[in-house]
């Protein structure tokens, strides 16, 4: 296993405690090896070739950093070594895993490709942003409704999505979801 994120400025830099925007300014790469601990390596470095899957772990930051969701919706843009990437490890025909937001990477990669995002109802108030399921939609693709401690297979495609945090659930429900992705993705590759 090894972690990669691309060398990137951060499209800007939250105070999680104030849930506001500060003027300072960080390094997605340099960010994420704060939270790996430093054993991180440059997204332009990664080789499909060299492994069996790829996985993208959710989190604002995707909708912000790895495209530009969080602005344009589904007129985003992915960032170039994102997109490659993903291009890659499917033309490689081996499994990608997605969950939280970044699924909607995907949706815009590969037209007609099926994912979650959970639901597409605000279910008891647990799915705040199930109108993205409908933009899914929109960008030709086929959102499948799941529950935060499922995944979804895409086998033709053989990608494996699950909500994550796209669901106000408790944090046990959320880690099952991400679990059964992970296992899904080990049995693909």
């Amino acid at each position: 296993v090894k972690i990669f994120a691309p060398n990137i400025e951060q499209r800007d830099v939250v105070n999680h405690l104030k849930g506001s925007p500060t003027e300072e300014k960080r390094n997605v790469l340099v960010e994420s090896a704060r939270l790996a601990r430093g054993n991180i390596q440059d997204l332009a470095e990664l080789k499909a070739g060299e492994f069996d899957a790829v996985i993208f772990p959710g989190g604002f930051g995707v909708a912000k950093n790895l495209c530009s969701w969080a602005v344009d919706g589904k007129n985003c843009t992915v960032n170039e070594q994102v997109n490659s990437t993903l291009q890659a490890f499917h033309s490689a025909k081996k499994p990608i895993g997605l969950c939280c937001i970044s699924p909607v990477l995907a949706a815009k990669v590969f037209p007609g490709c099926e994912v979650t995002v959970g639901q597409d109802k605000n279910v008891d108030g647990r799915f705040p942003d199930a109108e993205t399921a409908s933009a899914i939609a929109e960008l030709g693709c086929k959102h499948i409704c799941k529950n935060v401690n499922e995944s979804h297979v895409d086998k033709a495609n053989k990608i494996v999505t699950t909500c994550a945090f796209m669901c106000k659930a408790p944090l046990h429900e959320i880690f099952d979801g991400i679990g059964t992705m992970v296992q899904e993705v080990l049995k693909l590759a």
